[in-house]
């Protein structure tokens, strides 16, 4: 599934190329999650914006000549777009996975989900409409200088579940998703089993470094690639090769020479080293 590191390596790989763009048409394949809100040639016409990121969604401002407002992705589970510059639905025809063609002056930007776990919403603004109620749940932006940790020790007071669980939430930090959660809990010497509530003031401090760290390091690796992410040009991300403990069940810790353990927490595997992270 893509996270907040896949869909920033993406945002990054296709925003400088279709800003200012005109929308020249849209196409809709098979369903999404959420019907598209606004009639395809209603858009035509319209200036692409600056492509913005918050949390898994990607916001595309549109100046339409009906209206102002803009078009807000997820990728859902298996998803994932493409940029082809001066290309057009002639040129690249649409696959059977391929749901939504944004055609531009600039090129044909492609959203391909097997699985249409996927979204494209038309919303008036990103603070209202469906946008705003979209995103009303996310926590701040890791990368926000207000992220820090009397932020996250706040966010966390009063939580009896553990400290990963509480991570993956999403709604106290966005990002921090199943692979990234795992790395910033070892960087920050934290057993995932540990009782949120229970972190220190200076633990969460350490956590909250962890967490924007490990995230710039993903982003800089060009996310991570299990099985087939890829940016909108069409590269993998490498950060899976940096992992300190994620997929390493068995082998030993690069820091202790510990093996790695896993164990399952809410349905997702968890990896950590019971030397290195204590509770």
């Amino acid at each position: 599934m893509p996270e907040l590191p896949e869909v920033e390596v993406t945002r990054r790989s296709f925003a400088d190329a279709i800003a200012g763009a005109e929308v020249a048409g849209l196409r809709l394949g098979k369903p999404l999650r959420w019907p598209l809100g606004q009639a395809l040639e209603a858009l035509n016409g319209g200036r692409i914006g600056a492509v913005q990121r918050r949390g898994k969604y990607l916001w595309l401002p549109v100046s339409a000549p009906v209206e102002r407002g803009g078009l807000l992705l997820h990728l859902g589970m298996s998803g994932s777009l493409a940029f082809t510059p001066h290309a057009d639905l002639r040129s690249s025809p649409p696959g059977l996975h391929d749901h939504f063609d944004l055609q531009t002056d600039k090129g044909l930007l492609r959203l391909t989900d097997p699985r249409r776990f996927g979204a494209v919403v038309w919303s008036e603004a990103m603070d209202a409409g469906p946008a705003a109620k979209l995103l009303a749940g996310l926590g701040m932006e890791p990368f926000d200088p207000r992220f820090n940790g009397e932020h996250l020790h706040a966010g966390l007071s009063g939580r009896r579940v553990a400290i990963k669980l509480a991570l993956l939430a999403g709604d106290i930090v966005v990002g921090a998703g199943n692979i990234y959660a795992c790395e910033a809990l070892f960087i920050a010497g934290i057993n995932p089993r540990l009782a949120a509530a229970k972190l220190s003031r200076p633990r969460a401090e350490r956590l909250a470094q962890a967490v924007r760290g490990v995230l710039a390091q993903a982003v800089e690796a060009g996310g991570t690639t299990l099985r087939d992410f890829k940016d909108a040009h069409g590269v993998a991300g490498s950060f899976q090769m940096q992992a300190r403990v994620y997929g390493r069940e068995g082998l030993p810790c690069f820091d202790c020479g510990t093996k790695i353990r896993r164990i399952s927490q809410g349905q997702r595997s968890t990896f950590f080293c019971p030397q290195c992270q204590q509770r």
